[in-house]
């Protein structure tokens, strides 16, 4: 099953357990956020929206919040002394889709717990 949704003006073609960036949202990481512009829901029987599917979302866990490449904007205006230099970095969310929900279904899944750090075996056998 697919869903394609649309968020921050761009859409996106996801299934479940796909990680992705997309244009910050707001939420916590390790929190679950349900986006609801849906604009097809894939699978069996594909459900088209007229503009969006309605009752559908899809539930994702916001991994991480993180800046994208800088993006350097020059401007010259040849024989006039005169040139302009600016900068900017994208605001990302790093994103895994946990399930594609119809039917103003509520999200099953929680959060994935976080893997907890091993102990390095090296630093034992040093002692």
């Amino acid at each position: 099953m697919f869903a394609v949704i649309k968020t921050g003006g761009k859409q996106y073609r996801v299934a479940p357990d796909d990680v992705l960036e997309i244009g910050k949202i707001d939420g916590e990481p390790g929190t679950i956020v349900q986006l609801n512009e849906v604009l097809v829901v894939g699978g069996d029987t594909p459900v088209l929206g007229v503009p969006a599917v309605a009752g559908a979302s899809v539930a994702v866990e916001v991994l991480d919040h993180k800046r994208g490449p800088k993006v350097i904007a020059f401007k010259k205006r040849r024989r006039k002394n005169s040139r302009r230099k600016r900068g900017y970095r994208d605001e990302l969310t790093l994103i895994r889709v946990s399930e594609i929900l119809t039917d103003n279904a509520k999200p099953t899944k929680g959060p994935r717990p976080k893997k907890a750090k091993a102990e390095a075996p090296a630093a034992e056998a040093a002692e």
